[in-house]
């Protein structure tokens, strides 16, 4: 008799699914992050196969740095009015305003800021786990994850306390104080993620296709040119066809010559790329344990 087996995607998807699912249940005031940005996506389109046609189980949360792209903004506005899902922003901004931030000077990117705003907003509601689309292949702090992140009362990381995940049990007991970050994309890849978004067939932002930009070159890497950042002295505009593989803080994120229009041709591109995913993040570039150092002290 022959035995019905599940293709490579639907196994990551029915894992994802298992994951989510087990927050719903152990958790009292879970929410979901999301940013608009391909993880996101893909991990919205796994929340409505994991609970529709019920309602969500939780709100959508989102940390704006003032420093986002504003199709991804006006994307993620969008999607998350068209699943009726709550959908909260918590901004740096305010939170600089209200003291919970500090901008050292010189500082361009606000990506560190996201730290305390995030925590803020987690002690503002009571969060007591977050699940986010962090991958083990986007960069060695993350690989050092396990599915469900044990974040201590300051919500900070201690790569030597995560606990076992022995035959998929996942321990998410915490005491008040106490949050989970989860991340049920942990096995998955880059290809895989774009791989099911050809599947499912997934809205993305318009600025992972090719189109054209003025960039300066800064770094090693084409950054675009917006109010934020105009191009400095000596620097030459040049308006090129460009796309974003990752999205983060416009200041330091880099764009990429390409041709792809459809999701076809980004898979063929990322198949041949030899640059990995994060390669145009300037902000990873600062040190070779910046991202772990973030992670430390409250990043996501």
């Amino acid at each position: 008799m022959s035995q019905y087996k599940l293709s490579h995607l639907q196994l990551l998807e029915t894992e994802a699914i298992h994951v989510m699912r087990e927050v719903a249940a152990e958790f009292e005031r879970p929410t979901l992050m999301f940013s608009g940005g391909k993880d996101s996506v893909v991990m919205l389109r796994l929340a409505e196969k994991a609970f529709r046609p019920a309602r969500l189980p939780f709100p959508l949360l989102n940390v704006d740095t003032g420093h986002n792209f504003p199709e991804l903004n006006d994307f993620r506005d969008r999607r998350a009015e068209a699943l009726g899902a709550k959908l909260i922003v918590r901004t740096v901004e305010d939170a600089l305003e209200k003291g919970i931030a500090t901008q050292v000077p010189g500082e361009i990117s606000r990506n560190r800021l996201q730290i305390p705003t995030l925590l803020a907003a987690i002690e503002e509601f009571e969060f007591d786990a977050a699940l986010g689309g962090a991958r083990r292949d986007e960069e060695k702090a993350r690989a050092k994850e396990r599915f469900f992140s044990f974040r201590d009362e300051f919500g900070q990381w201690e790569p030597k306390r995560q606990r076992p995940e022995l035959w998929n049990i996942y321990n998410g007991r915490v005491h008040p104080g106490q949050n989970m970050r989860v991340f049920p994309l942990s096995n998955w890849t880059e290809m895989d993620v774009w791989e099911y978004i050809k599947l499912e067939e997934l809205e993305l932002p318009s600025i992972y296709y090719a189109h054209d930009r003025d960039v300066v070159r800064r770094g090693g890497q084409w950054l675009p040119v917006n109010d934020l950042q105009p191009p400095k002295e000596g620097e030459e505009v040049q308006n090129l066809r460009v796309r974003v593989r990752t999205i983060g803080d416009i200041m330091t994120t880099g764009c990429i010559e390409s041709e792809a229009t459809t999701i076809d041709d980004i898979i063929a591109e990322v198949s041949a790329a030899r640059v990995t995913e994060r390669g145009g993040r300037a902000d990873d570039k600062v040190s070779e344990s910046s991202m772990e150092d973030r992670k430390r002290e409250g990043y996501f």
